[in-house]
């Protein structure tokens, strides 16, 4: 009789916790954080509660009344099991993007993106190497004088040449700031002044507008950060800007090869806004004026990170010319983060249409909003290699946080 008690104990306890009602009532959080307009149904596990026919779970009682916080009871049977701590924040919303945008950075500086010989009477030599500039290194300074445009460089370079005089140059490394000598050496067979450095003072492409704040104009982009595509390393911007970029034609992914949108755009015509920031998270900055996708152009709430759900959601993106469509994805794993972080989402392709003209994601989608239950998610950010269909997201939330809008700094009252 012992033995058999015992028996049926232990099949008990480990049956009861895969019993749809347990389940439920372990999946309902202890705290929990919304806007106040999505309220406590916002919880996944508690609206999954609501919606179930024939349902006995009566929901919840609420112990405060006009308070930033609040306290919930999961009642069953009348009987209160467990207790939810609400914090309120006051209703945020963001008008979704979609629009291909051309991107124009100038650097902080000027990058050094490779190492040239030069040619002397005797030898070759680099004179840049020689001085210790590495590639991805920023010249920041000659004799003094901050540096703002490559072209700046031949004339100081020449001067200092037929002076017979050396270059005291500022570079930054990473954080790391110092000076260095440089002289510049004369290459007999260009018969110019050469400090054997390849510079770059300023980068080009394409992505996808994410959001825009309607009331600061405030936007985001990409969804990840713009490197050098020499060094691979991210670009410190001196100034940038984004116009308005059209897509003309789309090669395909492929697994083991990402595809790519093809478009044009002016760097100096139908300006959108300027770039403040490029960061792990995309890029930000001010927007000139509003603009428009057509698609769906009304403020749209927004979901924190623990908010978003597995499930169907949509994205809007551009295929051709300008027009900004909708298409079916799904978002396949979530991490609910209390940390910034960018691989928030795994979300795949379903869309035929979307398949069918791209493969999957491609260069050019980064940035492309993510809407779920009629709220911006986050966006599209990296295409997975060997599965061009996939890849993954960042959550919204940390994109505003990085355009310098603060969802926390005022609970609802």
């Amino acid at each position: 009789m012992r033995y058999a008690a015992g028996l049926i104990l232990l099949l008990t306890m480990i049956v009861i916790p895969f019993l749809s009602p347990v389940q439920k009532y372990l999946s309902i959080p202890t705290e929990w954080t919304t806007f106040q307009e999505q309220g406590i149904t916002s919880v996944p596990a508690i609206k999954d509660i609501n919606e179930a026919e024939g349902s006995s779970i009566h929901a919840l009682q609420s112990s405060k009344e006009n308070s930033s916080t609040d306290e919930f009871f999961y009642n069953v049977a009348g009987l209160p099991l467990k207790k939810i701590n609400v914090d309120y924040l006051s209703d945020y919303k963001v008008i979704p993007g979609g629009q291909s945008i051309g991107v124009k950075l100038h650097t902080k500086g000027v990058l050094v993106v490779g190492h040239h010989q030069v040619k002397t009477d005797s030898n070759q030599v680099s004179p840049g190497e020689k001085a210790g500039i590495e590639v991805g290194d920023i010249l920041l300074k000659v004799n003094g004088k901050e540096l703002e445009k490559m072209s700046e460089m031949a004339p100081i370079v020449k001067a200092a040449g037929e002076k017979e005089k050396d270059l005291k140059v500022t570079v930054k490394r990473g954080k790391e700031t110092f000076d260095t000598n440089l002289t510049p050496t004369y290459d007999v067979k260009d018969q110019k002044f050469r400090i054997g450095l390849y510079i770059r003072d300023s980068a080009a492409g394409i992505g996808t507008m994410t959001f825009y704040d309607p009331n600061s104009k405030k936007y985001g982009a990409l969804g990840h950060v713009i490197s050098d595509m020499d060094t691979q390393k991210p670009i410190e911007i001196h100034e940038g800007t984004i116009v308005r970029s059209n897509v003309t034609s789309i090669q395909k992914g492929s697994e083991g090869v990402p595809g790519e949108k093809k478009a044009e755009f002016s760097a100096d015509r139908n300006r959108i806004g300027e770039i403040t920031k490029n960061s792990p998270f995309g890029i930000f900055g001010k927007l000139d004026n509003g603009i428009t996708n057509g698609v769906s152009d009304k403020p749209m709430p927004i979901a924190l990170s623990h908010e978003v759900k597995e499930g169907p959601a949509k994205i809007l993106t551009v295929v051709e010319g300008e027009k900004v469509q909708e298409f079916d994805v799904e978002v396949v794993s979530t991490v609910p983060q209390k940390h910034p972080a960018t691989k928030g989402m795994v979300v795949k392709i379903t869309d035929p249409e979307l398949l069918k003209e791209t493969g999957g994601i491609v260069q050019g989608m980064s940035g492309s909003p993510i809407i779920q239950d009629g709220k911006v998610i986050g966006a599209v950010t990296h295409v997975f290699v060997n599965d061009p269909t996939s890849g993954y997201g960042v959550h919204i939330e940390w994109m505003l946080q990085e355009a310098g809008i603060d969802i926390y700094k005022q609970q609802a009252s």
